[in-house]
C-alpha cells in the first residue's frame, strides 16, 4: 500500500485557523459503518449517537509551551527548538530549525535564565540537548516558550487554553490531542448524565505528529515512540466494559494508539507506563477500540491511515471528499467525525 493512496485534494481555505467558539459548536460528521450512513450535525449533539453504557476514553495529556526561540551563543544565529520528549531532569529530545546551526557542542540562549547545549543528533533528524537554567524549568518554560501550533495555522492564538482540552492534566505533549478540543465541561456533564462512563489515559504527543510520511510504501515508514500510561483505575474501567460487551469509544487517534498498544488479543489491558511506536493502517485488526471521535487529518498522514483502518481506505477518502464538498473545517482547529 502506497502513501499516495491516502492523498486527497483540500482547498486551503478549509484549513481552520482558529478554534470554534464555543468549543462544541463545531460541526460533526457521523458515519455508521453497519448502515453505511452519514449524518451531519453539530458536536453538541454527539449525545444523540452515544449509548448509555458506552465507555468514552480520553487522553488527559497537557500541551507544553514547547516552542523556544533563541540565538546561538557564539554566532548570534537564530534558532527554533521544539521540545518533544523529556529524557531526564534536564535533557530533552527536540526538533531544531535550522538544523545546520545545531551542531554537537553548540550552546543556544533563550533568556537570561535559560540556555541549552546540543549533546547529540537523533536518528530522526532531531537533537538531544541539556538545558541550563536558574529556578524551576517549568516556570521558565511557561514564560519563555510559546504554544507549538502546527505549521498550517497562520493566525496567533490569543488564549493558550484553547489549545488544551478541558480535561488536560499531565504536562508533556508537543501538540494537543485535538479531537478532545470539542468538549466543554457542560457537554461532559450531559454525556455523564446519559450514563456514559469516562476513562482517562495518557499519551504525550511527540515527533510522530509532525513527521510526514516520506516512504513510498507505508510499511517502510518508521513511527517515533511516544510515552503512554494507563492507570489501574482506567485499566479496570476498560476491562469491565470489554468484559460486558460494551462499546469503547476512543476520543482521538492518541487514545486509539494507547488502547491498542496496551490491549491483548481479547481487548483487555493492564496498568502500564511504556513507550509505543504502533503504526495502525488498513488491515489492522482492532482489539479494544469499537468507535472513534476524531478530526479531519492531513493527506498522506499516519493519522488518516489510522482512521482508514476503521473504515477502509476507499470509504475514508469518499467521506473526506464529502467533507470538502460540505465545507467542513479541517485539521487541528477544524470539525469532527464520529465513526461508529
Amino acid at each position: 500500500m502506497k502513501t499516495s493512496d491516502f492523498f486527497y485534494h483540500l482547498p486551503e481555505e478549509l484549513i481552520a485557523q482558529h478554534p470554534a467558539e464555543p468549543r462544541d459548536s463545531s460541526r460533526l460528521m457521523v458515519y455508521d459503518r453497519k448502515l453505511d450512513k452519514v449524518t451531519h450535525t453539530v458536536f453538541s449533539q454527539v449525545t444523540d449517537f452515544l449509548r448509555p453504557d458506552d465507555l468514552l476514553v480520553v487522553n488527559n495529556t497537557r500541551v507544553l509551551p514547547a516552542r523556544l526561540e533563541g540565538v546561538r551563543k557564539d554566532t548570534g544565529g537564530r534558532m527554533e527548538f521544539l521540545l518533544l520528549k523529556r529524557l531526564d531532569r534536564d535533557r530533552w529530545e527536540v526538533m531544531v530549525k535550522p538544523g545546520r546551526r545545531a551542531r554537537t557542542g553548540a550552546e543556544f540562549v533563550f533568556s537570561d535564565q535559560l540556555s541549552a547545549v546540543v549533546e547529540q543528533s537523533t536518528d530522526f533528524g532531531g537533537r538531544v540537548v541539556r538545558f541550563r537554567y536558574e529556578g524551576v524549568f517549568e516556570e521558565l518554560l511557561s514564560r519563555v516558550g510559546t504554544m507549538p501550533l502546527p505549521h498550517y495555522i497562520h493566525e496567533k492564538l490569543t488564549d493558550k487554553e484553547r489549545y488544551q482540552t478541558v480535561y488536560a492534566k499531565v504536562d508533556g505533549s508537543a501538540a494537543a490531542p485535538t479531537a478532545g478540543l470539542h468538549f466543554t465541561p457542560e457537554l461532559l456533564k450531559k454525556i455523564e448524565a446519559l450514563g456514559v462512563e469516562r476513562a482517562e489515559v495518557l499519551l504525550h504527543v511527540g515527533l510522530g505528529t509532525f513527521r510526514p510520511v516520506k516512504a513510498e510504501e507505508i510499511t517502510d515508514h518508521k513511527m517515533h515512540s511516544e510515552h503512554y500510561e494507563i492507570s489501574p483505575e482506567a485499566a479496570e474501567q476498560i476491562n469491565r466494559a470489554k468484559a460486558a460487551g460494551r462499546r469503547v469509544v476512543a476520543v482521538g487517534t492518541t487514545s486509539v494508539r494507547t488502547l491498542e498498544s496496551a490491549a491483548d488479543e481479547r481487548g483487555m489491558v493492564s496498568p502500564c507506563r511504556a513507550e509505543t511506536s504502533i503504526f495502525i493502517y488498513p488491515g489492522y485488526r482492532f482489539k479494544c477500540v469499537d468507535a472513534l471521535i476524531t478530526n479531519f487529518h492531513l493527506p498522506e498522514s499516519t493519522l488518516i491511515m489510522l482512521v482508514a483502518a476503521l473504515t477502509g481506505r476507499e470509504k475514508i477518502l469518499e467521506l473526506y471528499d464529502l467533507a470538502v464538498r460540505e465545507r467542513y473545517r479541517f485539521f487541528s482547529f477544524g470539525d469532527a467525525m464520529l465513526i461508529v
